[in-house]
């Protein structure tokens, strides 16, 4: 995208306290939607984790944590976590939850590297949830049955959203159509993995690609993952299409998590060995940990997308450059 995109006569319906007041309603109603729908227990989370423990998600491998050092701990060195895909899984077993359960939370995280627009912020904010699956269930029927329930989830908000604001037109199709990485490439070889995905979305209205991380058969990947959460084979992303800003919008990366063997094949194929000698990946290699599923779901994107706001800093309080808040006030986009 732009650094900033504005939409032809863009006006936000809605003023900002009345932004505020929605942005409630679409979080309150997604969060009851998605616990009912996975069976979900809200939990407490961390915003800084230590480093040495490899629970930090490292993303794709070049983007730099935020870090801080600790006086009363003699300026050890934590970090702000970039996702709690990791921490949430150990979190399952410590928390004495059993198979068929899960939980969810939220989680802030600081992304300084993020190159910022309409969609992108340094300010990160998601519902992270994660569940106990059997080693049986780590197949593709499971994945697509738990991105149906996710999905469900986001359809029925939208639902509630357009009947609490009439101008909003629900915009979501009655079904997801899944497509992996390979059969996309294979459909669109002349296109960029971004062209792919604006194409497909385009096409469907609201689509799950799946298999992220690993090569394609054009030497390339889709898009980057870490090698230690989810298994490249069983992963994938929730995208719709969004006419606003006449885009492809990422709602949701989901997953079943790597098992031991696919753990210690991703990291090969990566280069992180040394990972495995981190206290959660040696926990994982010696099969101390539960299998499970889960993802992330960004509160700010979906706040986006229900209020059909131009700009994420509409529903989200961060920074930006000043001469992009200039511009956008003088356009009507009112940043919180």
């Amino acid at each position: 995208m732009e650094h900033l995109y504005i939409p032809d006569h863009y006006i936000s319906p809605l003023n900002i306290r009345e932004t505020e007041v929605a942005i409630k309603e679409v979080k309150d109603h997604f969060e009851r939607a998605l616990a009912k729908a996975l069976h979900l227990t809200r939990v407490s989370a961390p915003l800084f984790v230590n480093p040495n423990t490899g629970l930090n998600d490292n993303l794709n491998g070049v983007e730099r944590p935020v870090s801080f050092g600790v006086r009363e701990q003699n300026d050890a060195e934590f970090e702000i976590v970039h996702s709690l895909a990791k921490w949430k899984r150990l979190a399952l077993k410590r928390y004495d939850f059993h198979s068929g359960e899960g939980l969810y939370t939220d989680m802030n995280a600081i992304r300084r590297d993020e190159d910022t627009d309409n969609i992108h912020s340094i300010f990160v904010d998601q519902w992270d949830w994660e569940k106990i699956i059997s080693r049986e269930e780590r197949n593709t029927e499971t994945l697509e049955y738990t991105v149906r329930k996710v999905y469900s989830a986001l359809k029925d908000t939208e639902q509630y959203i357009s009947r609490r604001y009439n101008y909003i037109e629900p915009l979501l199709p009655d079904e997801i159509t899944f497509i992996t990485s390979q059969e996309l490439e294979n459909l669109y070889p002349d296109c960029t993995a971004k062209e792919r995905e604006y194409k497909i979305a385009r096409q469907k209205k609201a689509v799950f690609i799946s298999q992220i991380g690993k090569v394609l058969a054009s030497g390339e990947k889709h898009d980057g993952r870490a090698p230690d959460y989810d298994d490249w084979d069983l992963n994938g992303d929730i995208i719709v299409y969004y006419p606003v800003l006449d885009i492809a919008l990422e709602l949701s990366s989901m997953g079943i998590r790597v098992d031991e063997r696919s753990l210690a094949r991703q990291l090969k194929l990566s280069g992180c060995e040394a990972r495995a000698e981190l206290d959660f990946q040696k926990a994982l290699l010696n099969g101390e940990l539960p299998y499970t599923v889960g993802g992330g779901i960004g509160q700010s994107r979906i706040c986006m997308f229900y209020l059909r706001k131009a700009h994420i800093g509409e529903v989200q309080s961060s920074v930006w450059p000043d001469e992009i808040a200039r511009e956008a006030l003088a356009h009507g986009i009112q940043l919180l």
